[in-house]
């Protein structure tokens, strides 16, 4: 029987960077697992939307999807957008069986990417102790969400850096430039950015901006298409198709 098919969820921006990334990192996730088909939808803005490659996978056939959202954290899209238009197809199409994975995040493979980002900005190993840093997200208004990023700093703060905030490019403070300069005042001399987000956009770009303004020294790149990343996007692809394979308890 065919492995079903993982269909990864993107938000959609109108910078093109935005796709042209998720592209490539879903031609990532091909290369490390031959032979699994992987489609790409997105909920805004570019196309191919949810429903159209749905509509497409069901006239081909496919039995099965794994919905995967490309998010890094469940906020709204991962607990309302993507649930909505899920349920719409599935009562659009009943002969395709369609279930959604967990969001990527938090994730000791984020953490990795993350890394390997801030290596390649210029951040040796043995700069941590004397490096701050500043972990900057897009940003929610969903509390949830916000309290992942700021465990994710407290879990960085332990791996070495001298001193680690939060930052948040839309509907939450601190932005990216105020928590630089926190860090300033707290001493350090030394001050990393590291975009914790998927793609470029225009958040990324606040965030770089911010970054720019106050003077930080290091500005990694956006996690893209990290090895980590593609990785993890078949982790969670491989624990939705598990739970799936599990026995409902009667009475449950």
């Amino acid at each position: 029987m065919s492995s079903p098919v993982l269909l990864v969820i993107a938000h959609g921006s109108r910078d093109p960077r935005h796709a042209a990334t998720v592209h490539a990192l879903t031609a990532r996730v091909r290369a490390q697992r031959p032979g699994l088909r992987v489609e790409t939808a997105f909920l805004d803005f570019n196309a191919p939307s949810v429903p159209r490659v749905l509509e497409r996978l069901a006239a081909e056939g496919a039995p099965e999807v794994v919905a995967l959202p490309l998010l890094l954290t469940r906020a709204f899209h991962a607990k309302s957008d993507i649930p909505a238009v899920l349920r719409e197809a599935r009562a659009a199409l009943p002969r395709l069986r369609v279930r959604q994975a967990e969001v990527l995040g938090p994730s000791p493979l984020l953490n990795a990417a993350l890394e390997r980002r801030l290596y390649e900005a210029g951040v040796r190993p043995g700069d941590r102790s004397s490096t701050g840093l500043v972990l900057a997200s897009a940003g929610s208004s969903d509390p949830e969400a916000i309290a992942v990023i700021a465990e994710i700093a407290r879990e960085l703060r332990h791996t070495g850096w001298c001193s680690v905030r939060p930052a948040f490019a839309s509907a939450s403070l601190p932005r990216t430039e105020d928590a630089v300069r926190a860090l300033r005042a707290e001493g350090v001399r030394r001050v990393a950015v590291a975009p914790y987000v998927i793609a470029p956009g225009r958040l990324p770009d606040r965030i770089a901006a911010g970054a720019a303004e106050a003077g930080a020294e290091v500005l990694a790149g956006v996690l893209g298409p990290a090895p980590e990343l593609a990785r993890l996007l078949l982790d969670r692809y491989d624990e939705a198709n598990a739970a799936a394979s599990l026995p409902v308890a009667v009475g449950a």
